[in-house]
């Protein structure tokens, strides 16, 4: 993987992250999804779930072009490992959802394995 195809995957990554920290803040906000017209019309008209759905749809333009560049069998595991992280530790931070033991050694592991695949 080359070093822009790395910082590429990072934002990417971050940009999916904050993109779920901010659905979720918006769909809590519109008082949850239900397939009905108004419940989907309050959801369209909160600024954190649209935010959230734009960036989604500039993090699926970013990964089609990492997809382009880079070897499938090294960015997708670093694009997954990444964005479980970021996601996770957005949560902790904007959400206050609470990281357990157990938890934070699994993300541990898997920053470990993002350095490992990284290398290889």
């Amino acid at each position: 993987m080359t070093v822009g195809g790395f910082l590429l995957l990072v934002v990417t990554a971050a940009c999916m992250a904050v993109a779920n920290v901010l659905l979720k803040v918006g769909v809590a906000q519109a008082g949850g999804v239900r397939l009905s017209l108004t419940p989907i019309f309050a959801l369209i008209q909160e600024p954190a779930f649209v935010g959230g759905f734009l960036l989604t749809a500039l993090g699926a333009v970013m990964w089609l072009y990492i997809l382009s560049t880079q070897k499938l069998s090294t960015c997708y595991p670093l694009f997954v490992s990444l964005t479980y992280t970021l996601i996770t530790v957005g949560a902790f931070y904007f959400l206050h959802e609470k990281i357990s033991t157990q938890k934070l050694i699994g993300l541990l592991i898997i920053v470990a394995g993002i350095t490992t695949v990284a290398r290889g």
